[in-house]
Order: structure tokens, then sequence, then C-alpha cells
């Protein structure tokens, strides 16, 4: 998936319908490897949105696993922010427009804060024998999410540049989500 990068790419069916990406790098190992386990966001990704920090995270994870030499990319599909999908997202996007914050919208919505679920992940790391990851991640549900499915956890922090669109949406995931944002 990446220019003159040897990644190969394989897929899994999840629990919540759709298909997940596993994209490798390098030798897959029980323990100790990188792995970012990534949500779906058509918004920043394709379309290039600043807004989230999303590309940016995915970007980095990339370049940390390639210069590591190995490691994994679980990319979630099915989980379109934070799981309320593609169309709760962008009416979401408009109430923030409207002086809501991410989570405040979600709520208005109906919806809770956060709809994603990690049980897929830990069946795919149990499915390739891993048990132990060095997980690179700002969120501390993710993290608690696979510690409870019996895989070791130690967090990489990932840290992006804040630009003036996502500012807002980076501070009220540190206030009200508890994730790492900043380098301390």
């Amino acid at each position: 998936p990446r220019e003159n990068k040897d990644w190969k790419i394989a897929t899994e069916f999840g629990s919540n319908g759709h298909t997940h990406a596993i994209l490798s790098y390098g030798e897959i190992k029980p323990t100790g490897m990188l792995v970012r386990v990534h949500s779906e966001c058509l918004t920043g990704e394709a379309f290039g949105s600043t807004r989230c920090d999303c590309r940016d995270q995915l970007n980095k994870a990339m370049e940390e696993i390639e210069r590591a030499g190995s490691g994994l990319i679980i990319y979630l599909r099915g989980h379109e922010g934070r799981g309320i999908g593609l169309s709760e997202k962008i009416k979401a996007y408009k109430l923030q427009d409207e002086g809501l914050d991410t989570v405040e919208a979600n709520l208005a919505l109906g919806h809770s804060a956060d709809l994603r679920s990690w049980d897929d992940v830990a069946l795919i790391l149990k499915n390739l024998n891993i048990s132990q990851i060095n997980l690179l991640t700002n969120n501390p549900e993710k993290i608690s999410a696979l510690v409870n499915k019996s895989i070791e956890v130690k967090q990489v922090p990932i840290i992006t540049p804040k630009n003036a669109k996502n500012m807002r949406y980076l501070d009220t995931k540190r206030i009200k989500l508890n994730h790492i944002t900043e380098e301390k």
C-alpha cells in the first residue's frame, strides 16, 4: 500500500458485518510488535478533512512500523465517526459547526460518545498468534478493551500536529475521552 515498501494485505470478516483490512510489514511476531488499530475515516483519509487527526495518525503509524522493520495496521471498517456511521458523522459535523464539541454532537444525535467495539481486534491478534503488542494509540479505552481480552498491551502514544481545524476536536478527546493528544 505504500510506494517502495513491501506491505502485505489480508482481510478478516468482522462481527459488525464489515471486512477489516490487516496490513503487515516485515515478520509477524507473537510479542513486542508495533500495532496500530485504526478506525475507518473516509472524511479524513480519502477527502483530506483537517477536522480530525485520523489521516495523520495512520501515516505516522505506517512510518513508525517501517522504521521498526515490522508491524501491523488493523484497519477497522464500520468505525466511521467513532462508530456512528458516515451519515450520522456528517450530522455531527453540522452540530459542531453550530458550537457543539465532538462528544456533545454524538450525544445530541442520541449516540454514546464512542460506539466502537474492539472485540474483532482481539480475535484477529489471537488468529495471528499474537499475545503482546506495542500499541500505537492515544485511546485508553482501546487499551482496556484489549487487555480485557487477554492481550498484553504496552502503549506507544502517536502524537500528530494540531491545526486550527482540529484543535478543539483534539482538546475534547483529551478532556472528555482521556486521550493523549500532546507530548508530555
